[in-house]
């Protein structure tokens, strides 16, 4: 592809970044396409993991080891009061696009939609074809794009990231999968469609996900060095989605770390983040209430948790190692100083526990290996469980599923190494969302973000989020408008945020269906209800939320719903049943030889 001249993407850069008082000094790049246009079209890099809680990077108060992700820290802005979707699929719609997840299509996912919204608008469980990606935008700004892991968008040839400007994409397209094996997870899929730029692949026989996936991209971006147009990478790992799985090296490293339980790891991670000016030195801080005592439980029991909770650790440092890994190479081709990066996570920390029913056990035991010995390796389906992640989202309230902050409010680091306007190794506690995001890299790449009406002579969703860029100068100016609101739903578990304000709503089993109100700059362990005290506050912003259902065409949830139901009930009917309608000949036979084996017997005897 040739790429495009400066032109008006060009100038808009220059005024966009002089406005902000950016002077940038790159290092030379083999054969640029103008030397000009890289001081304001940087490459971008976009690191996505995968489940990791608030505190789960040492920059934001974690005892994992993940020096790599804490340098990028250093060298730019954290964000602690950012906000995703409660789970994976919405935010990377929401990512992707700059648009409510509603609106792209991504209302509920496949995994835990119930039958009565299927196909409705905005339930399409794939990203629609009424939004455009920021891969599109680059792309067609002259930027090469790459896609590597995780997409969970929609898995048929139409919606794979090929089709939303990717020119390269080696893609796992569902929830997770085997980090190992091409394998996908026994119960819930009943096959993996690994592909590359669209046709199947076969993965190589050392693989292990966070290595392959950074791989890939390292060979994306070197094959076509020689054209000198920057790039986007979008990296999605699958760490630390179950199955939780981690190389022996990494798992040495955490054997002990956590004997002492849940409850210690919670305050301890609570009491590095506010030394760190993560959180206010003086928020409120949510005690484990709802979870097991580490004490009540016998010593095998405690020991079978901490070897899957150093599993965990194992395998966010070991995502962290390979992007160390690729922070290297592109500081040895040249590329880091001129190369924004953005880490994030999808969503909070995992709570579900895969074997917590009769049948998922009978199902998943055939499979793979439980014993704790064997927590995190070849062969395993290593999980957390709620109590863990209740410790990884310290010291907020809830995880992954729940509107609650520990659901929705996740680490994101901003850096640009290269320029000396980004206010490296500060913290920015001002409210902001996933949808910031897509906006934030078009301004800093000079890309109009479109305000809405015609891409390519379609009609598209016009983006709803702000740019960063303000932010990441030092700028006090305001992130969002205070008097305007910004609602999310997702399988019934819903929130509306409005300044500092927030109003959650989160059904069982982690909730009751009532709406709470809490100032989440002082209280963000959610801990204090304003509902009654704020009583007019409240009520305006559940007008708010009812104005949001309607323009997103929020739908209400059947009585009695509950994600985790919900996933149970659907890897029944699309996997489990099929698997069992085939097998019904063959059960068929064998019950007809055991019939006629049990009737010879018994006129034997008679």
């Amino acid at each position: 592809m040739n790429p495009r001249p400066p032109s008006r993407a060009f100038n808009r850069a220059s005024r966009v970044l002089l406005l902000a008082g950016v002077a940038i000094t790159a290092s030379p790049m083999p054969k640029p396409l103008h030397a000009a246009d890289h001081l304001v079209r940087p490459n971008i890099v976009l690191l996505v993991a995968d489940d990791w809680g608030f505190t789960d990077i040492g920059a934001f108060g974690s005892e994992i080891h993940t020096p790599n992700i804490d340098a990028l820290a250093a060298q730019g802005v954290r964000f602690t009061n950012f906000h995703v979707a409660g789970s994976c699929s919405p935010t990377r719609a929401m990512l992707q696009t700059g648009v409510s997840s509603h609106r792209a299509g991504l209302g509920n996912m496949p995994e835990t939609i119930p039958p009565e919204h299927l196909g409705k608008p905005g339930y399409e469980t794939v990203l629609n074809d009424r939004v455009v990606t920021i891969a599109q935008r680059l792309h067609d700004a002259g930027y090469r794009t790459y896609f590597s892991g995780k997409w969970h968008l929609g898995k048929t040839p139409e919606k794979l990231p090929g089709r939303r400007g990717y020119d390269r994409a080696v893609v796992m397209p569902d929830a997770g999968a085997d980090n190992f094996e091409q394998m996908p997870i026994h119960g819930l899929h009943d096959d993996i469609d690994w592909t590359e730029d669209g046709k199947p692949i076969t993965l190589p026989g050392n693989y292990y996900s966070s290595t392959f996936i950074v791989d890939k991209t390292i060979a994306y971006i070197d094959a076509s060095r020689a054209g000198g147009q920057p790039y986007f990478a979008s990296i999605n790992f699958m760490a630390n989605h179950i199955p939780v799985q981690a190389p022996d090296a990494y798992l040495r490293r955490y054997a002990g770390r956590y004997a002492a339980g849940w409850e210690h790891l919670r305050a301890e991670r609570a009491q590095r983040a506010r030394g760190l000016g993560v959180v206010p030195a003086a928020a409120p801080y949510r005690t484990m209430s709802t979870t097991r005592e580490w004490q009540a439980m016998t010593p095998s029991e405690r020991d079978g948790q901490a070897q899957a909770m150093a599993a965990y650790g194992a395998m966010a440092e070991a995502a962290d190692h390979e992007i160390g890994r690729l922070v290297a190479h592109l500081k040895a081709t040249g590329d880091y100083d001129r190369t924004v990066f953005v880490f994030l996570s999808d969503n909070g920390p995992e709570p579900t526990n895969p074997r917590n029913r009769l049948l998922n056990r009978i199902v998943l035991d055939r499979y793979y290996d439980f014993s704790p010995a064997q927590a995190g390796r070849r062969g395993s389906l290593t999980y957390i469980g709620p109590s863990w992640a209740s410790a990884a989202a310290s010291p907020l309230s809830g995880y992954k599923f729940t509107a609650s902050e520990g659901g929705l409010r996740v680490p994101l680091i901003v850096a640009w190494p290269g320029n000396p306007a980004i206010k490296t190794g500060s913290i920015d506690q001002r409210f902001s969302h996933v949808t910031d995001i897509a906006p934030t890299l078009l301004d800093m790449a000079g890309v109009p973000a479109g305000a809405g009406g015609d891409f390519h002579g379609a009609k598209v969703e016009r983006m709803t989020g702000t740019s960063l860029l303000p932010a990441l100068t030092g700028s006090r100016a305001g992130i969002h408008d205070p008097s305007s609101a910004l609602g999310y739903e997702l399988a019934g578990n819903a929130a509306l945020f409005k300044g500092d304000f927030k109003l959650v709503r989160n059904l069982a089993p982690t909730g009751d269906g009532s709406w709470q109100l809490y100032n989440i700059a002082d209280d963000l362990g959610e801990i204090h209800d304003l509902s009654r005290r704020d009583r007019a506050r409240f009520e305006q912003l559940k007008a708010d939320f009812a104005a949001y259902e309607v323009h997103d065409q929020v739908l209400p949830m059947p009585r009695g719903y509950t994600a985790e139901s919900q996933i149970n009930a659907n890897a029944l009917r699309e996997n489990l049943i099929p698997q069992l309608k085939h097998a019904l000949p063959w059960l068929g036979a064998a019950a007809g030889t055991i019939i006629a084996v049990i009737w010879l017997l018994r006129r034997r005897r008679a």
